[in-house]
């Protein structure tokens, strides 16, 4: 498990699963402590990330942002952790 803190309100806590095929990363979006959605991204081998879990967090912002909000939190997982 591993936290990403996006802004003052809003984090992602990252998990993985191993499956059937292979293994997953869930991301889940958080605002003020309060658990809004997931996020998750399938591999059937090993990822071409920069740093672990980048694609299911550019994942999660897609789905529950759009916009300003969606650009500012693009750059903040662009800049890494």
């Amino acid at each position: 498990m591993k936290l990403f803190k996006l802004s003052d309100m809003y984090s992602v806590v990252c998990t993985w699963n191993k499956t059937g095929y292979g293994f997953r990363h869930v991301a889940t979006l958080i605002k003020n402590g309060q658990e809004l959605g997931q996020a998750k991204a399938c591999y059937y081998n090993r990822t071409w990330e920069r740093y672990e879990y980048e694609t299911v967090l550019k994942a999660v912002v897609s789905k529950f942002f759009g916009g300003v909000e969606e650009k500012f939190f693009m750059q903040v997982i662009e800049g890494g952790f």
